[in-house]
Protein backbone atom coordinates (compact mmCIF):
# COMPACT_ATOMS: atom_id res chain seq x y z
CA UNK A 1 0.00 0.00 0.00
CA UNK A 2 1.18 3.63 -1.16
CA UNK A 3 0.91 6.33 1.35
CA UNK A 4 0.98 10.12 0.16
CA UNK A 5 2.92 12.71 2.25
CA UNK A 6 0.49 15.35 3.98
CA UNK A 7 0.91 18.26 2.52
CA UNK A 8 2.13 21.40 4.41
CA UNK A 9 -0.47 24.69 4.43
CA UNK A 10 0.64 27.11 2.42
CA UNK A 11 2.76 27.80 -0.64
CA UNK A 12 6.31 26.82 -1.04
CA UNK A 13 7.45 29.48 -3.83
CA UNK A 14 10.48 27.71 -5.15
CA UNK A 15 12.34 30.37 -7.58
CA UNK A 16 15.84 28.58 -9.44
CA UNK A 17 18.23 30.96 -10.93
CA UNK A 18 21.75 31.06 -12.47
CA UNK A 19 23.66 29.74 -9.72
CA UNK A 20 21.00 28.90 -6.70
CA UNK A 21 17.88 28.61 -5.76
CA UNK A 22 15.58 30.48 -3.52
CA UNK A 23 12.84 28.88 -0.82
CA UNK A 24 10.06 30.40 0.76
CA UNK A 25 7.43 28.80 2.70
CA UNK A 26 4.28 30.60 3.65
CA UNK A 27 1.36 29.68 5.67
CA UNK A 28 -1.49 32.11 5.48
CA UNK A 29 -3.43 32.40 9.01
CA UNK A 30 -7.28 32.92 9.46
CA UNK A 31 -5.97 35.64 11.65
CA UNK A 32 -3.12 37.00 12.14
CA UNK A 33 0.13 38.05 10.32
CA UNK A 34 1.05 35.13 7.17
CA UNK A 35 3.86 33.36 8.83
CA UNK A 36 6.84 32.94 6.99
CA UNK A 37 8.13 29.16 7.99
CA UNK A 38 11.15 28.84 5.40
CA UNK A 39 13.25 31.51 3.50
CA UNK A 40 16.59 30.38 2.48
CA UNK A 41 19.13 29.83 -0.73
CA UNK A 42 20.73 27.17 -1.76
CA UNK A 43 23.83 26.88 -3.76
CA UNK A 44 22.97 24.71 -6.79
CA UNK A 45 25.27 21.21 -7.56
CA UNK A 46 24.85 20.20 -11.21
CA UNK A 47 21.62 20.60 -13.05
CA UNK A 48 18.62 22.55 -12.25
CA UNK A 49 16.72 18.39 -11.77
CA UNK A 50 19.39 17.48 -9.23
CA UNK A 51 19.77 20.48 -7.66
CA UNK A 52 15.77 19.86 -6.70
CA UNK A 53 16.11 16.17 -6.63
CA UNK A 54 18.93 16.92 -3.90
CA UNK A 55 16.80 19.75 -2.00
CA UNK A 56 13.31 17.39 -2.32
CA UNK A 57 15.24 14.65 -0.29
CA UNK A 58 16.63 16.55 1.94
CA UNK A 59 14.23 19.38 2.65
CA UNK A 60 11.57 16.45 2.21
CA UNK A 61 9.83 19.18 -0.56
CA UNK A 62 7.36 16.62 -1.52
CA UNK A 63 5.10 17.31 1.41
CA UNK A 64 4.64 21.11 0.25
CA UNK A 65 2.42 22.13 -2.33
CA UNK A 66 4.81 24.31 -5.00
CA UNK A 67 4.38 27.22 -7.22
CA UNK A 68 7.89 28.87 -9.04
CA UNK A 69 8.02 31.84 -11.19
CA UNK A 70 8.58 32.59 -15.21
CA UNK A 71 11.04 35.12 -15.95
CA UNK A 72 10.37 38.41 -16.70
CA UNK A 73 11.55 37.94 -20.41
CA UNK A 74 9.51 34.88 -20.68
CA UNK A 75 5.78 35.90 -20.89
CA UNK A 76 3.80 38.75 -22.06
CA UNK A 77 1.00 40.33 -20.15
CA UNK A 78 -1.58 42.79 -22.09
CA UNK A 79 -4.90 44.04 -21.36
CA UNK A 80 -7.85 43.34 -23.69
CA UNK A 81 -11.74 44.13 -23.90
CA UNK A 82 -13.27 40.67 -22.51
CA UNK A 83 -14.61 39.09 -25.39
CA UNK A 84 -18.73 38.31 -24.86
CA UNK A 85 -18.67 34.62 -23.98
CA UNK A 86 -19.51 32.27 -21.23
CA UNK A 87 -17.07 31.63 -18.41
CA UNK A 88 -16.19 28.78 -19.66
CA UNK A 89 -15.35 29.49 -23.19
CA UNK A 90 -13.49 32.48 -22.03
CA UNK A 91 -10.00 31.01 -22.18
CA UNK A 92 -10.57 29.78 -25.47
CA UNK A 93 -12.04 33.54 -26.60
CA UNK A 94 -9.26 35.47 -25.46
CA UNK A 95 -6.49 32.86 -27.27
CA UNK A 96 -8.13 33.80 -29.96
CA UNK A 97 -8.10 37.57 -29.44
CA UNK A 98 -4.29 37.33 -28.80
CA UNK A 99 -3.31 35.59 -32.08
CA UNK A 100 -2.42 39.24 -33.73
CA UNK A 101 -0.39 40.43 -30.78
CA UNK A 102 2.25 37.83 -30.49
CA UNK A 103 5.01 36.89 -32.90
CA UNK A 104 4.95 33.24 -32.87
CA UNK A 105 1.92 30.99 -33.92
CA UNK A 106 -0.65 30.58 -31.48
CA UNK A 107 -0.40 26.95 -31.51
CA UNK A 108 2.78 26.95 -29.95
CA UNK A 109 1.58 29.48 -27.21
CA UNK A 110 0.03 29.09 -23.44
CA UNK A 111 -2.63 32.07 -22.67
CA UNK A 112 -4.18 32.15 -19.35
CA UNK A 113 -6.78 35.06 -18.04
CA UNK A 114 -6.60 37.61 -15.10
CA UNK A 115 -9.67 39.54 -14.42
CA UNK A 116 -9.57 43.26 -14.21
CA UNK A 117 -12.35 44.35 -11.37
CA UNK A 118 -14.80 46.75 -12.90
CA UNK A 119 -16.40 49.71 -11.58
CA UNK A 120 -19.46 48.70 -9.85
CA UNK A 121 -20.63 52.31 -9.61
CA UNK A 122 -21.02 52.50 -13.60
CA UNK A 123 -24.38 52.30 -15.53
CA UNK A 124 -21.93 50.75 -19.04
CA UNK A 125 -19.66 48.18 -17.11
CA UNK A 126 -17.25 47.12 -20.18
CA UNK A 127 -15.12 44.33 -18.52
CA UNK A 128 -11.19 43.84 -19.20
CA UNK A 129 -9.13 41.49 -18.64
CA UNK A 130 -4.89 40.48 -18.96
CA UNK A 131 -4.48 37.71 -21.38
CA UNK A 132 -0.61 36.16 -20.44
CA UNK A 133 0.93 34.53 -23.04
CA UNK A 134 4.08 32.35 -23.05
CA UNK A 135 5.27 30.24 -25.24
CA UNK A 136 5.06 26.26 -24.97
CA UNK A 137 8.32 25.45 -25.10
CA UNK A 138 9.22 28.35 -21.94
CA UNK A 139 6.38 26.72 -20.29
CA UNK A 140 8.27 22.86 -21.04
CA UNK A 141 11.60 24.33 -19.80
CA UNK A 142 10.31 25.75 -16.64
CA UNK A 143 8.34 22.52 -15.71
CA UNK A 144 11.14 20.00 -16.79
CA UNK A 145 13.52 20.42 -14.14
CA UNK A 146 10.17 20.08 -11.49
CA UNK A 147 9.32 16.55 -13.53
CA UNK A 148 12.84 15.09 -13.44
CA UNK A 149 12.88 15.59 -9.72
CA UNK A 150 10.21 14.25 -9.33
CA UNK A 151 8.73 17.21 -7.71
CA UNK A 152 5.17 18.08 -8.18
CA UNK A 153 4.74 21.56 -9.46
CA UNK A 154 1.00 22.68 -8.94
CA UNK A 155 1.55 26.25 -10.05
CA UNK A 156 3.46 28.85 -12.46
CA UNK A 157 3.31 32.26 -11.15
CA UNK A 158 4.44 35.51 -12.30
CA UNK A 159 6.36 38.20 -10.73
CA UNK A 160 3.52 40.87 -11.32
CA UNK A 161 0.88 38.84 -9.30
CA UNK A 162 3.57 38.22 -6.32
CA UNK A 163 4.21 41.59 -6.23
CA UNK A 164 0.42 42.27 -6.51
CA UNK A 165 0.45 39.36 -2.95
CA UNK A 166 3.23 41.93 -1.55
CA UNK A 167 1.11 45.39 -1.96
CA UNK A 168 -2.15 43.52 -0.34
CA UNK A 169 -0.52 43.31 2.74
CA UNK A 170 -0.40 47.06 3.00
CA UNK A 171 -4.32 47.61 1.69
CA UNK A 172 -6.28 49.77 3.93
CA UNK A 173 -9.90 49.73 3.10
CA UNK A 174 -11.47 50.74 -0.09
CA UNK A 175 -8.59 52.55 -1.09
CA UNK A 176 -5.86 51.22 -3.89
CA UNK A 177 -1.91 51.36 -3.92
CA UNK A 178 1.04 51.92 -5.96
CA UNK A 179 4.19 49.83 -5.61
CA UNK A 180 7.53 50.11 -7.10
CA UNK A 181 10.15 47.62 -6.69
CA UNK A 182 13.72 46.75 -8.40
CA UNK A 183 14.13 43.42 -9.00
CA UNK A 184 17.56 41.77 -11.26
CA UNK A 185 16.12 42.92 -14.92
CA UNK A 186 13.56 45.97 -14.29
CA UNK A 187 11.58 47.72 -11.89
CA UNK A 188 7.97 46.54 -11.66
CA UNK A 189 5.13 49.23 -10.83
CA UNK A 190 1.98 47.87 -9.52
CA UNK A 191 -1.77 49.14 -9.09
CA UNK A 192 -3.67 47.47 -6.57
CA UNK A 193 -6.76 47.67 -5.07
CA UNK A 194 -8.51 44.88 -2.53
CA UNK A 195 -5.68 42.65 -3.37
CA UNK A 196 -6.22 42.68 -6.75
CA UNK A 197 -4.13 43.49 -9.92
CA UNK A 198 -5.58 46.80 -11.82
CA UNK A 199 -2.20 47.69 -13.46
CA UNK A 200 1.31 46.76 -14.20
CA UNK A 201 3.87 48.67 -15.65
CA UNK A 202 7.52 47.84 -16.10
CA UNK A 203 10.35 50.30 -15.57
CA UNK A 204 13.59 49.79 -17.53
CA UNK A 205 15.73 50.38 -14.61
CA UNK A 206 18.01 47.45 -12.83
CA UNK A 207 18.33 46.86 -9.38
CA UNK A 208 21.96 46.73 -9.92
CA UNK A 209 22.29 49.71 -12.31
CA UNK A 210 20.60 51.84 -8.94
CA UNK A 211 23.31 50.49 -6.42
CA UNK A 212 25.86 50.71 -8.90
CA UNK A 213 25.66 54.52 -9.43
CA UNK A 214 27.36 56.95 -6.75
CA UNK A 215 25.34 59.58 -6.05
CA UNK A 216 26.05 61.93 -8.69
CA UNK A 217 25.14 59.50 -11.80
CA UNK A 218 21.90 58.55 -9.81
CA UNK A 219 19.97 61.86 -9.74
CA UNK A 220 19.24 61.38 -13.46
CA UNK A 221 17.81 57.80 -12.82
CA UNK A 222 16.15 59.04 -9.85
CA UNK A 223 14.60 61.69 -12.38
CA UNK A 224 13.18 59.10 -14.72
CA UNK A 225 11.86 57.35 -12.63
CA UNK A 226 10.14 60.11 -11.06
CA UNK A 227 8.71 60.77 -14.50
CA UNK A 228 7.63 57.30 -15.70
CA UNK A 229 5.90 57.07 -12.08
CA UNK A 230 4.06 60.00 -12.43
CA UNK A 231 2.87 59.65 -15.88
CA UNK A 232 1.81 56.29 -14.86
CA UNK A 233 0.21 57.62 -11.99
CA UNK A 234 -1.73 60.09 -14.63
CA UNK A 235 -2.45 57.26 -16.92
CA UNK A 236 -4.05 54.86 -14.05
CA UNK A 237 -6.27 58.01 -13.22
CA UNK A 238 -7.58 58.13 -16.53
CA UNK A 239 -8.55 55.04 -17.10
CA UNK A 240 -9.73 53.93 -13.37
CA UNK A 241 -10.72 57.10 -11.64
CA UNK A 242 -13.25 54.87 -9.49
CA UNK A 243 -10.14 53.83 -7.88
CA UNK A 244 -8.07 56.04 -5.33
CA UNK A 245 -4.73 55.45 -5.23
CA UNK A 246 -3.60 57.35 -1.97
CA UNK A 247 0.68 56.01 -2.03
CA UNK A 248 3.39 55.16 -3.78
CA UNK A 249 5.26 51.96 -1.87
CA UNK A 250 9.05 51.32 -2.59
CA UNK A 251 9.91 47.70 -1.80
CA UNK A 252 13.12 47.59 0.22
CA UNK A 253 16.48 48.11 -1.19
CA UNK A 254 19.60 46.54 0.24
CA UNK A 255 20.77 49.76 1.06
CA UNK A 256 19.61 53.09 1.27
CA UNK A 257 20.31 55.17 -1.88
CA UNK A 258 18.28 58.20 -1.04
CA UNK A 259 15.37 56.87 -3.74
CA UNK A 260 12.32 58.21 -1.29
CA UNK A 261 13.54 61.16 -0.17
CA UNK A 262 14.41 61.80 -4.45
CA UNK A 263 10.86 60.41 -5.37
CA UNK A 264 8.72 62.18 -2.81
CA UNK A 265 8.80 65.43 -3.90
CA UNK A 266 8.28 64.61 -7.59
CA UNK A 267 5.38 62.49 -6.72
CA UNK A 268 1.48 63.61 -6.17
CA UNK A 269 0.83 61.06 -3.99
CA UNK A 270 2.66 60.16 -0.75
CA UNK A 271 5.85 57.76 -1.15
CA UNK A 272 6.96 55.47 1.64
CA UNK A 273 9.52 52.40 1.66
CA UNK A 274 7.88 49.13 3.26
CA UNK A 275 8.94 46.72 5.95
CA UNK A 276 7.65 43.44 5.31
CA UNK A 277 8.45 42.48 9.09
CA UNK A 278 5.19 44.97 10.02
CA UNK A 279 2.69 42.74 8.18
CA UNK A 280 4.76 39.62 8.69
CA UNK A 281 5.64 36.89 11.02
CA UNK A 282 9.78 36.18 10.53
CA UNK A 283 9.85 34.21 13.87
CA UNK A 284 10.53 31.28 11.54
CA UNK A 285 13.55 32.73 9.25
CA UNK A 286 15.73 34.73 11.14
CA UNK A 287 17.35 37.58 9.47
CA UNK A 288 14.50 39.28 7.60
CA UNK A 289 14.28 42.66 9.66
CA UNK A 290 17.17 43.67 7.28
CA UNK A 291 16.21 45.21 3.95
CA UNK A 292 18.56 43.45 2.02
CA UNK A 293 17.50 40.46 2.84
CA UNK A 294 14.12 41.51 2.11
CA UNK A 295 15.06 42.95 -1.16
CA UNK A 296 16.68 39.69 -2.01
CA UNK A 297 13.70 37.48 -1.49
CA UNK A 298 10.96 39.54 -2.46
CA UNK A 299 9.54 37.86 -5.14
CA UNK A 300 9.57 34.23 -4.32
CA UNK A 301 8.06 35.73 -0.66
CA UNK A 302 4.93 37.25 -3.17
CA UNK A 303 5.00 33.59 -4.78
CA UNK A 304 4.42 32.04 -1.72
CA UNK A 305 1.93 34.64 -0.60
CA UNK A 306 -0.70 33.34 -2.84
CA UNK A 307 -4.16 32.43 -1.65
CA UNK A 308 -5.61 31.03 -4.64
CA UNK A 309 -6.22 27.31 -4.71
CA UNK A 310 -3.95 25.25 -7.27
CA UNK A 311 -5.36 26.07 -10.65
CA UNK A 312 -2.79 28.38 -12.86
Amino acid sequence: MFFKRKKQSGWLAIDTRSDHVDLAHVKRAANGKPQVALCDSYRKQGSDSATLARLCRELKLDGYRCTTLLGSGDYQMQPIDAPNVPAAELKSAVRWRVKEAIDYPLEAATVDVLDIPIDQTASARNRSVYAVTARNSVIESCIKPFYEAQLALEVIDIPDLAQRNIAALFESGEQGIAMLAFYEKEGILTFTRGGELYLARRIETTLAQLLQADAESRKPIFERIALEVQRSLDHFDRVYGYVPIVKLLLAPLPQDIGLQQSLAPEISIPVETIDLASVMDFRGAPGFEHPARQSQYLAVIGAALRTEGATA
